[in-house]
């Protein structure tokens, strides 16, 4: 394997997420792998599992295009918006530890409004307490 362009771009989890399903669900039928394909097949692996318990498994392109067109009046760079997308900030705490220098490029006001587009295009989280009889029943 060689690298065309290093370092073309960022993607966002759910788009590392999609990646590799895709290429779990081609790789059914194949014959005895080798040892590279092994390595990869058992990241691939944990990677899908890890994200499987993220909120990149529930967003599609619609979504996240809509989000970032939502962003656009934050004047935030690509890197803190692609932050905002994979981790779903739920506090104006957490959105002041991903934008850089917030205390100063965001009011209160604002930061309020993040969070609304935030809920609003990504959902919430499900509460503790919804977690916790979520992992009981299973």
């Amino acid at each position: 394997m060689d690298i065309v362009k290093e370092n073309a771009g960022m993607l966002s989890n759910m788009e590392v997420y999609t990646l590799l399903t895709e290429l779990q669900a081609g790789q059914n039928g194949q014959k005895k792998p080798n040892k590279f394909q092994q390595n990869l097949a058992t990241i691939s692996y944990e990677a899908v599992k890890y994200l499987e318990n993220t909120p990149c498994k529930d967003q599609t392109t619609e979504i996240v295009a809509n989000f970032m067109k939502a962003l656009a009046p934050f004047k935030l760079t690509k890197a803190e918006k692609l932050q905002l997308l994979n981790h779903r900030p739920t506090s104006a705490v957490e959105i002041q530890l991903l934008v850089e220098e917030s205390e100063e490029r965001l009011t209160e006001a604002q930061i309020e409004q993040l969070l609304d587009v935030i809920v609003e295009h990504l959902g919430s989280d499900p509460e503790p307490e919804e977690e916790a009889m979520e992992d009981e029943a299973s």
